[in-house]
Parts: C-alpha cells; sequence; structure tokens
C-alpha cells in the first residue's frame, strides 16, 4: 500500500501506466538533448585550445563550426519530439481527470451540491486541472532535465577540476536551503490562491444568474463591489505568491553570478598557472552556465510540483465524495415495465434535519393509472417522488416498480423507464429542438409536435421565427416562467414514458391552461401510469385516485369526490383554491 504522501497521486497513476510509452519516447528525446548540449562546450574547448597553441586551421574550425550546426539541428528534432510527447502527455491528464471528475460528479447525491458551490467545483475544473497539467508537463520536463542536466553537467566539470568543481558551486548548499523555504510559502499562499478563485467564481456566477433582480432592485453598484471586495482578496493572495517569488529568483541569480565570480578568479589563477588549459576554462563556464538553469528553476519546478499537489488534494477531496445510491451493474427490471408501484413503510430524514421528511408512508399505484399527490407546501410531496426516483437514499424493500426492490435496479434502467418533470424548469442556452431532445435519438417529428400540444405551447414555439430553430438565451431568458414549463412537460412526454412523474410542473402557468394541460395528458395516458404533484385540488379531479399528504405522512386517498365527503383537510385545500382562482378573476 502506498504511504499516505504519496497515496494522495494514485489518480496519476494509472494515467502515467496507460501513456508510459509515449513518457519513455519523450523522456528519452528530452535526455538526447541534454547529451547533445552538453557536447557543445567540448567542441568549443577544442576550438579554444587549437587558437590558443596557434595549431587551428580555417578547415578545422569549419569542421568545428559544421559539428555545431548539426548537433543544434539534432537538438532541434528532439527538442520538437519530447515537447510534443511530454506536453501531449499533460493535455492528456488534464482530460482524463476532467473526465472522471465530471463522471464522478454526476454519481454523487443532491447533497453534495449543498456543500459545495458551482462556483467551487468549476473552480476545480479550471484553475486546479491547469495546475495538475503545468506539474505533470512543464514541471516534469523541468525537474527531469534539471537532473540530468545538472548530473552530467558536474560530471563534465569534475572531468576538467575536481578542485575548480567544488569551489564552484559553494553556493549551492544555500541554493537548496533557501529554495525549501521560499516554496514552503509559495505552497501555502497558492492554497489562499486557489479557495479565493472558487469564491469568486461563484459570487460571480451568482450575479449573473440573478441579473434581473440585481438590475430590478437597482442594486448593481452593490453587486459591483461584492465582487470588487473579493477580486480584491485574490489580488491580495496572489502579491503573497507574487511576493515569494520575486524574492526567489533575484537571490538565485545573486547565488548563481556568485559562483560565476568564483570561477572566474580560481578559474582564471588555475588557467594563468596551466593547471587547466584556456579551452577548458571556457568549457568550465559553459557548464556552469549549463548548471545554473537547473538551480534557478528548482524553485521554479519545486512551485509547480506545490502548485499540482495542492490541486490533485482538491480534486481528491471530491473524488473522495461517495454515491449515497449504489449503481448496481445488473437490474432486475423488466425491458417492458407495467408501471406498478408500491410503498411499503416509507421513512427518511435529510441529515440536516431533526424532523422526518416522510413517516410511514404506504401507498399503492396501479399500473396504467392516474395518480394526484395533494398537499401544502412541506408536505413531503417531492421527497416522496424523490425516493421512486431514487434521488435520495432509501432503504431496502421499502419502493417496489412491478414487485422489484428499486435499490436492485440499476440507476441507469431506472430512470430510463421513468420521466420526470421538475417544480423548477431547466433550460439550456441551445435551440429548442435540442432542449426536447436532449441528445435522444430516433424521434419522430410527429412526436415532437404532439408532445408541444398537449403541453400548450405548440402554436408559440411555431409563431416564433426559427420555430423548433429558435436559440434560447442562458436559461431561457427569452422564454417567460410558464413557457419554460411548458417546454419542459413536452420534453418529457416525447416518447410517452411508461411511468410519468409531475412534481408540480405547472405552478407558473393559470389554472386554466393547466386544466386543459392535464385533460390532454391523462387521456393521452389512459394506459400508462401518470403521478401529478401539485398544489391545485381543483385540475386534479379527473386523476382515479389522489392521495393527500400532511407532514410526511398519507393522510387519505380516493377519489376527488370521495375526499370532499370524508377528507377535512383535502376540502379545505379545494375550498382555498377555488377561492384564489375567483379572487384571480375578479382582480
Amino acid at each position: 500500500m502506498p504511504s499516505g504522501k504519496f497515496k494522495r497521486f494514485e489518480i496519476l497513476k494509472e494515467i502515467f501506466l496507460q501513456n508510459r510509452w509515449n513518457l519513455i519516447a519523450g523522456i528519452i528525446s528530452l535526455i538526447i538533448v541534454d547529451l547533445l548540449q552538453l557536447i557543445i562546450p567540448l567542441i568549443i574547448k577544442r576550438a579554444v585550445d587549437g587558437l590558443t597553441k596557434e595549431s587551428a586551421t580555417l578547415s578545422t574550425l569549419f569542421h568545428l563550426g559544421l559539428y555545431i550546426v548539426i548537433i543544434s539541428l539534432f537538438i532541434a528534432i528532439f527538442r520538437y519530439l519530447w515537447r510534443y510527447f511530454l506536453f501531449g502527455h499533460a493535455r492528456l491528464v488534464e482530460e482524463r481527470i476532467r473526465n472522471r471528475l465530471y463522471s464522478h460528479i454526476q454519481s454523487l447525491p443532491l447533497g453534495f451540491f449543498s456543500e459545495f458551490s458551482t462556483g467551487d467545483i468549476m473552480a476545480r475544473f479550471i484553475n486546479d486541472l491547469n495546475a495538475i497539467r503545468m506539474a505533470t508537463g512543464m514541471g516534469l520536463v523541468a525537474l527531469i532535465d534539471g537532473f540530468i542536466m545538472s548530473l552530467l553537467a558536474i560530471g563534465f566539470m569534475l572531468s576538467i577540476s575536481v578542485k575548480l568543481t567544488i569551489i564552484s558551486l559553494t553556493p549551492a548548499p544555500i541554493i537548496i536551503l533557501f529554495s525549501k523555504r521560499i516554496t514552503k510559502r509559495m505552497s501555502i499562499a497558492y492554497e489562499k490562491v486557489q479557495r479565493q478563485f472558487s469564491f469568486i467564481s461563484e459570487r460571480v456566477r451568482e450575479i449573473f444568474s440573478s441579473i434581473r433582480i440585481i438590475k430590478a432592485y437597482g442594486r448593481e453598484d452593490w453587486s459591483m463591489e461584492m465582487v470588487r471586495n473579493e477580486g480584491g482578496r485574490y489580488v491580495a493572495f496572489n502579491m503573497e505568491v507574487a511576493r515569494a517569488i520575486g524574492l526567489f529568483f533575484p537571490m538565485m541569480a545573486l547565488f548563481t553570478n556568485l559562483g560565476l565570480s568564483i570561477l572566474i578568479f580560481w578559474g582564471g589563477r588555475l588557467t594563468i598557472l596551466n593547471d587547466i588549459t584556456t579551452g577548458d576554462f571556457v568549457a568550465f563556464i559553459g557548464y556552469l552556465n549549463l548548471l545554473s538553469w537547473p538551480m534557478m528553476a528548482a524553485g521554479w519546478v519545486v512551485n509547480l510540483l506545490r502548485r499540482g499537489a495542492v490541486s490533485v488534494d482538491r480534486i481528491n477531496k471530491i473524488l473522495k465524495e461517495k454515491p449515497e445510491i449504489l449503481r448496481y451493474q445488473q437490474s432486475n427490471i423488466p425491458k417492458k415495465i407495467k408501471g406498478d408501484i408500491t410503498i411499503q413503510n416509507l421513512s427518511f430524514r435529510y441529515p440536516e434535519r431533526m424532523d422526518f421528511a416522510l413517516k410511514d408512508v404506504n401507498l399503492h399505484i396501479t399500473e396504467g393509472s392516474s395518480s394526484a399527490i395533494v398537499g401544502r407546501v412541506g408536505a413531503g410531496k417531492s421527497t416522496l417522488i424523490s425516493a421512486i426516483m431514487r434521488l435520495i437514499p432509501i432503504k431496502h424493500g421499502t419502493v417496489f416498480i412491478d414487485g422489484v426492490d428499486i435499490n436492485t435496479i440499476s440507476l441507469n434502467e431506472l430512470r430510463s423507464k421513468i420521466k420526470m418533470v421538475t417544480q423548477e424548469p431547466v433550460i439550456y442556452s441551445d435551440t429548442i429542438l435540442n432542449n426536447l431532445l436532449l441528445g435522444r435519438e430516433g424521434i419522430d417529428e410527429d412526436n415532437i409536435y404532439q408532445a408541444l400540444s398537449i403541453a400548450q405551447i405548440l402554436d408559440e414555439v411555431l409563431n416564433l421565427k426559427d420555430g423548433l430553430n429558435t436559440v434560447l438565451g442562458e436559461k431561457g431568458i427569452n422564454l417567460s416562467g410558464g413557457q419554460k414549463q411548458r417546454l419542459c412537460l413536452a420534453r418529457a412526454i416525447i416518447q410517452m414514458p411508461e411511468i410519468l412523474i409531475l412534481d408540480d410542473p405547472l405552478s407558473m402557468v393559470d389554472v386554466k391552461t393547466e386544466s386543459m394541460i392535464i385533460s390532454a395528458l391523462m387521456e393521452q395516458r389512459s394506459d400508462k401510469t401518470t403521478i401529478v404533484v401539485s398544489n391545485r385540488p381543483s385540475t386534479l379531479t379527473l386523476a382515479d385516485i389522489i392521495f393527500v399528504m400532511e407532514n410526511g405522512t398519507i393522510t387519505g386517498s380516493g377519489s376527488h369526490n370521495e375526499l370532499i365527503v370524508r377528507h377535512h383537510e383535502y376540502k379545505k385545500l379545494y375550498q382555498e383554491d377555488i377561492l384564489i382562482q375567483e379572487l384571480e378573476r375578479m382582480s
């Protein structure tokens, strides 16, 4: 088992193994480039020694120059190869982690989105993935390049003069110690930057998603001040990073130039004393210059790797979130379901609440029937249908479809057989047609028009300039609330699922239109199971059976006429609904 320090990088291990041949090719190309670069000072040494001893000829100098050109050509070729393979690997890492993260988030329960804001999640998809890409790309390159270059350069320097190598590398321990301390400060500061980026992303998202309210209340200056404050904190944290980096690089330059000064003094002395040749001295300076890059880049590399490590931790935090509902690979659901739903002794409590949202709920909905669930706000209606859809975790042996426990049904299978329309309409920035299809294929045009007709929105769509190809703005901003709801209803009934659940989907539609829609829907679905949740009992009188909910419990069931006679709460709800309609007509 990997230690805790390295276990966090398990997410990268699989990708590195899958892409190992490209990695190996890139690393070999990088090493070849380093070796070729280290040969050039040796050629220069030969040229300088030849000129110093007056033994060089034009032919010799021409050939030495030609060697440098040829080596430079190979350096260019292999530099292209390592950039292609290693930077391509970094992009692959970014893609694989993004896809895994997105897939994992889709499997998480709704409670996850209460703990993590949209801005925070988006920051991890953008900033953190970029940091990981830089660490596994440029960070990996600089780490390998620095190590190989340092090792080989010091080896060549030792071959020229052990004493001069030791003297010229005197500042190295100071550089390493300073680099370690300053990069720790960089890591702490960068974590603050990433966290603040999440905050500012969420703040901007909230403001733009509620721009109508901001404008309606004239609160542009207030919203601007909030963004300015978050942006100020983001800049302040970035300045902490900048101060650390700003201190690091000048100090690195100082120490490396100090080494060069020592080399000039001692190397020049050794050259004068003929302990080394002039060519050796020039070559030694060349190797020290090559070595200065790894020393100066050490802190930058550590900074990249630390940033990547922080971002890996932030990604892992989400990947460690476990789905409350398991996605079983095997499914017991038959290919053709009848739509019989049974609920037995179902209780449920949200983690953040003390009281139960559902308490010992028992009901039976026969196949092909139309049912309604009625109750006041907070009665538990939405929680009940969420249980049928397995949007919340429920105990085994409480909810059955065609006699099969839904906990033993694959989520993909379950939700492919049931369609649901929620209270809040969800519209995408796309055409009306694509909003209806949601990527589904093989749907006839007749089915589309029939669904729009049942939802009482066909004429409104056809009257638009581009009809079904009309592009909607973000969240359907160019549609009214009622139009959004009816469009979402049409989306759900295009394929006429065996089970259709409507969670108060027409709350923004007037009572007359809602009644027409419900009537048309029940007529078209006379042989399929339909469940309608509503706060308007007057629109549900055609349902075969109506369930009344109070405080998370089913307190009554029956037809409209039966409940009017023997259920006080239902009668009260119905009378209130009628009164509200009368007042609306009078106003």
